[in-house]
């Protein structure tokens, strides 16, 4: 049986990158703490280590699901994310666009806008 805590952790630093989590693990209180735990194990540990999906397709889903959501707070992490598997900048704008004709229009506008200010800062 393999660590969910640890792989998740792996995962998660490889796929938003040191910087981000090492923030995310300082700003963690005793409040936050068994949340950050929660998605450490289940979302990165369990889930993105799963072999029924590459990274890039996991990718797509999640800037699919975010924009329909509306999780505007997510979105540019995930935009670089998506950088970082492989996604190309044409794939994002389609993946957003496909979440347009499903989603809505509104949503995908605000998830356009939250990506282009993010690929702007993104070298």
């Amino acid at each position: 049986m393999t660590d969910a805590y640890a792989d998740g952790m792996a995962v998660r630093r490889d796929v938003l990158g040191d910087a981000h989590v090492d923030r995310a693990v300082a700003a963690t209180t005793p409040f936050t703490e068994p949340f950050q735990d929660f998605i450490t194990r289940y979302a990165w540990g369990d889930v993105w280590t799963r072999e029924g999906l590459d990274r890039r397709t996991r990718s797509c889903v999640t800037l699919g699901v975010l924009t329909a959501l509306g999780c505007h707070d997510e979105i540019a992490m995930h935009v670089r994310a998506a950088l970082r598997n492989g996604l190309t900048r044409e794939e994002i704008a389609e993946v957003l666009l496909h979440t347009a004709v499903y989603a809505g229009v509104p949503a995908a506008n605000a998830a356009f806008k939250i990506a282009q200010a993010t690929l702007d800062e993104t070298p």
